[in-house]
C-alpha cells in the first residue's frame, strides 16, 4: 500500500488504459461468469438448524431428535366484513376451506372449525407436511384455495395466516420495496453526479459500475451461499445498499482525480496518463478503503450467527467487486471515452491549454478558518456535541424482529393480529422440551403435566395453557409441552413469563426429575437467547473491527497517531448513530415523520450492522481526506496548512459522495420494515455527522493541535526542511518522467 513508487494500482491502470477494449470485454466476461455461475449453483438457503442459538437451540435439537418439532400450520380466519358474524355462513365457508385444502398434496390434515369465544370468528387450522422451509414453498397453493373460497363467499372476510404465509408476505413486500428504492436512488444518484461532473457520461459511469458491482456480487453470493448459507435473503438489501454506496464512491473519487490531473496540466496530458496518475493516489486509496470496509464487515463472522455471516459475505463481495471495477474497467472506460467525460468546462480548459490550480471550496475554507484559529475550543465543542448525541445510547433497549414488528401492510400479518385478538392461545407459545433416560421418562411426563397445571390462572400465560398436555416421542424418552402466551414476543410480560418458567416453574417440577434434560424454546425464548448471544459476542466484534481499522490506517499512512485518531473518530460516529437510533425509535415523536409504529426498542441486529458498515464507510472518508492532507505535507506544507489544503481540496468530491450515500440510505426509509428503517436512519445520521462534525470540526482541530506528531519523523522532517522554491514537483509534473511519456 504505502512505500512503493510504483504501486500495483498504477500498473493495472496503465495496462487497462492502453488496452481498453480488452479490459472492458474482460470485465463483461467476468460479470457474466459471476452471474452465470451463481444462477447455475442456485441459492443454498439456511436450514432450520442453522438458526439454533442458546437454550432455545438445545430445545429445538431435542425436538428434532425426538420427532417432536411442531409441524407447520396455516390458519384460515373467517370474520364478518362488518357487524355481527353470520355463524351459519361462516361454517359453510369453513367447510369449503376444508374440502379444498384436503385435496392439496402438501396438506396433512385440517382441523374442524373452531368458533371464537365471543362468536366473532371461525377458524380452520391446516397442518402441512415437512418443516418451516418446505412450508414456504407449499403455502402458495393454500393461499390460492383461500382466495377461491373468498371469491365464493364475498359477504365474509376470509384470510389466511401462519409462519409460512407471513414470511413469504414480508419477503415479497420487501422485494417490491427494494425495487422502489432502486427506482428512487438510481436517478437521484445520477442527478447528483451530473451536477458534480457536468457530463452525462461522467455521471453515468459510477452508477453503471455500482450496478455492475451489485450484479456480480449477487452471482458470487449464490456460490458463496454453499459455504455460508443464505439467511432468507437478508443479505440482498445490504448488498444493494452497500453496492450503491461504495460502487459510486470509488468511481467518483477515481474519476474526479483523473479529471483534476487533466485540468491541472491544461489538458496537455492524455486521458491514459491522467488515469495512471489517479491510480497512484486515488487508486491506492480505493484499495485501502476497500480493505477497510471488507475487514470491518468481516468482524460479523465472529457473531457465529447465520444471519450476520450471510450479510458479511454479501457485503464483502460487493465491496471487493466495486474495488476491482474501479481499478480495471473504470480506467479503460475513461481512456476510451476521452474528452466525452470532461464536460463543457473541462473541454474549454483543454482548448486554452492553460493549467488550472487545484479546486478549493470557498465554503469549507470559511468553515475551517475559525477552526484553525481556535482548535482547542473547536475540539471541545465537537466533543461536547458528540457526547450529547451519544448519551441516549445508555438507555438503548434491544428487541428481536418478529410478528409484533412486521408491518400490517402484509395481508398475512394483518390477519394474524385479528386471529390472536379472537384466539389468544393461537399466538406464540413457550415450548418446553424434556429428554430423559428410560428409567425416568414417565416421571418427566408427569412433571410436565404438573408444570402445565401450575400455569392455570396465571395472567402471564393464556387461559388454555393450564389445559395443555405433553406430546411424547416414539421412544417415550422425549416430550414437548406448548404453553401459549397472550402477549407479543417483545412485551415485558412475555419476558416475565419466560423468566418465571425457566427460573421457578421448571426447577420446581421437571427440574427435580433425575436423568432429565430440559430446555425452553419458542419465539420469546429464541429472542431472549439471541439477544444474550449478541451481547456476549459484541465486544469481540468491536475489538476486532477496531484493531483491523488500526492496522489499515497504519498501513496507509505509517502513523500510529493517525491510526488511533481514526479508530476514535469511527467509534464517535457509531455512538452518535446509536444515540439517535435510541431517540427516534424508542419514542413515538418520529412515527408520522418516518412512517413506522414504535416498538419501544431498537432491533437487536441493528446496532451491530450499523457499526460494521459505518466503520468501513467512515474509514473510507478518512482515507481519502487524510491522503489529500498527507500529499500536501509531502509537498512541503506545514500540518495546519496541509489540513486546510487537503480538506478544502477534497471537499467537493467527498461532500458529493456523502450526499450520494445519504440519498441511498434515505431511500431505504421507504421499505415498510422497521429494521430497514432503523439501519437507514443510523447510517444516514452517521454519514451526516461525519461530514458536518467530524470532518469540519474534530478531525481538523485534532490534527492542528497534534501538528507534525500526526506523521512521525519520516514525513514531518522533509516538510520542515523544505524552503520556498524547492517544493517537490506535483505528480502531474512528474508524469513526463514516467515510461511512455513524451
Amino acid at each position: 500500500m504505502a512505500g512503493s513508487s510504483q504501486p500495483i494500482t498504477v500498473g493495472i491502470a496503465r495496462w487497462c488504459a492502453t488496452h481498453p477494449w480488452r479490459a472492458i470485454v474482460g470485465w463483461v466476461l467476468f460479470l457474466a461468469l459471476c452471474v452465470g455461475a451463481g444462477s447455475a449453483a442456485g441459492m443454498n438457503k439456511g436450514q432450520f438448524s442453522d438458526f439454533w442459538i442458546g437454550e432455545a437451540g438445545r430445545a429445538e435439537s431435542i425436538a428434532a431428535d425426538g420427532g417432536l418439532t411442531p409441524p407447520p400450520v396455516e390458519r384460515v380466519l373467517i370474520t364478518a366484513q362488518r357487524g355481527k358474524l353470520d355463524t351459519a355462513a361462516a361454517r359453510d365457508a369453513a367447510h369449503d376451506v376444508r374440502q379444498r385444502m384436503g385435496k392439496l398434496p402438501a396438506v396433512v390434515s385440517s382441523a374442524p372449525p373452531k368458533a371464537a369465544a365471543d362468536g366473532s370468528a371461525v377458524m380452520v387450522a391446516v397442518t402441512l407436511r415437512g418443516d418451516k422451509e418446505t412450508a414456504k414453498e407449499d403455502v402458495d397453493a393454500l393461499l390460492a384455495q383461500t382466495e377461491a373460497v373468498r371469491q365464493d363467499h364475498r359477504d365474509l372476510r376470509i384470510e389466511q395466516t401462519g409462519n409460512a404465509s407471513i414470511s413469504n408476505g414480508v419477503n415479497d413486500q420487501q422485494g417490491k420495496d427494494l425495487q422502489r428504492t432502486e427506482a428512487i436512488s438510481l436517478p437521484v444518484t445520477f442527478v447528483i453526479l451530473f451536477f458534480v461532473f457536468g457530463a452525462v457520461l461522467a455521471a453515468g459511469i459510477p452508477v453503471l459500475l455500482a450496478l455492475f458491482a451489485f450484479a456480480g456480487a449477487v452471482g458470487l453470493y449464490g456460490l458463496a451461499s454453499w459455504i455460508t448459507p443464505d439467511a432468507g435473503g437478508a443479505a440482498l438489501s445490504v448488498i444493494f445498499m452497500l453496492g450503491m454506496a461504495v460502487g459510486v464512491d470509488y468511481s467518483l473519487f477515481y474519476l474526479k482525480r483523473a479529471r483534476e490531473e487533466r485540468e491541472r496540466t491544461g489538458g496537455t496530458i492524455s486521458h491514459a496518463a491522467a488515469v495512471e496518475l489517479a491510480a497512484a493516489t486515488s487508486g491506492r486509496a480505493v484499495v485501502d478503503s476497500g480493505l477497510a470496509v471488507a475487514l470491518a464487515l468481516g468482524g460479523l463472522y465472529l457473531m457465529d450467527d447465520v444471519i450476520f455471516s450471510s450479510i458479511a459475505t454479501g457485503a464483502i463481495l460487493v465491496t471487493l467487486v466495486a474495488v476491482a471495477g474501479s481499478l480495471t474497467v473504470l480506467p479503460a472506460l475513461l481512456a476510451k471515452l476521452g474528452d466525452r467525460t470532461d464536460g463543457r468546462r473541462g473541454r474549454r480548459r483543454a482548448a486554452t491549454g492553460r493549467p488550472a490550480g487545484p479546486e478549493h471550496s470557498r465554503v469549507w475554507s470559511a468553515l475551517l478558518r475559525p477552526v484553525m484559529r481556535r482548535p482547542l475550543v473547536t475540539l471541545l465543542a465537537g466533543l461536547t456535541a458528540t457526547a450529547a448525541l451519544a448519551l441516549p445510547t445508555l438507555g438503548m433497549k434491544l428487541g428481536t424482529e418478529g410478528k409484533d414488528t412486521f408491518p400490517d401492510s402484509v395481508a398475512a400479518m394483518a390477519a394474524y393480529d385479528r386471529l390472536t385478538a379472537a384466539y389468544p392461545a393461537e399466538g406464540i407459545a413457550h415450548l418446553v422440551l424434556v429428554r430423559s433416560d428410560a428409567a425416568h421418562a414417565g416421571q418427566a411426563r408427569a412433571a410436565l403435566r404438573r408444570l402445565a397445571d401450575r400455569t392455570r390462572g396465571d395472567a402471564l400465560f393464556a387461559q388454555d395453557a393450564g389445559a395443555a398436555r405433553p406430546r411424547t416421542s416414539a421412544d417415550g424418552r422425549a416430550a414437548i409441552l406448548a404453553l401459549p402466551v397472550p402477549y407479543g414476543e417483545n412485551a415485558e410480560a412475555a419476558a416475565r413469563s419466560l423468566a418465571l418458567l425457566r427460573d421457578e416453574l421448571i426447577p420446581a417440577t421437571v427440574g427435580r426429575v433425575p436423568g432429565t434434560e430440559t430446555a425452553v424454546s419458542g419465539e420469546i425464548a429464541y429472542g431472549a437467547d439471541y439477544a444474550a448471544h449478541q451481547e456476549q459476542r459484541l465486544p469481540w466484534v468491536i475489538l476486532f473491527v477496531s484493531l483491523a481499522t488500526l492496522a489499515i490506517m497504519y498501513a496507509a499512512f505509517r502513523s500510529v497517531v493517525m491510526a488511533v485518531l481514526s479508530v476514535l473518530l469511527n467509534l464517535a460516529a457509531v455512538m452518535v448513530s446509536w444515540g439517535v437510533l435510541t431517540l427516534v425509535f424508542q419514542g413515538t415523536w418520529a412515527e408520522g415523520l418516518l412512517g413506522f409504529e414504535s416498538t419501544g426498542f431498537v432491533g437487536s441486529r441493528t446496532p451491530l450492522l450499523v457499526f460494521a458498515i459505518l466503520v468501513g464507510l467512515s474509514t473510507d472518508y478518512q482515507i481519502f481526506v487524510v491522503s489529500r492532507i498527507k500529499e500536501a505535507v509531502r509537498r512541503g506544507a506545514a500540518t495546519r496548512e496541509a489540513v486546510v489544503d487537503g480538506i478544502t481540496g477534497s471537499a467537493s468530491v467527498v461532500t458529493s459522495a456523502a450526499v450520494i450515500m445519504v440519498s441511498v440510505f434515505i431511500s431505504f426509509l421507504f421499505i415498510d420494515r422497521i429494521e430497514m428503517k432503523q439501519i437507514a436512519v443510523g447510517l444516514t445520521v452517521a454519514v451526516l455527522f461525519d461530514a458536518i462534525v467530524l470532518r469540519a470540526l474534530i478531525l481538523p482541530s485534532a490534527m492542528a493541535l497534534l501538528g507534525d506528531r500526526c506523521w512521525g519523523r519520516r514525513t514531518a522532517e522533509p516538510a520542515r526542511a523544505t524552503r520556498p522554491g524547492t517544493e517537490p514537483p506535483h505528480p502531474a509534473t512528474a508524469a513526463a518522467r514516467l515510461p511512455g511519456r513524451g
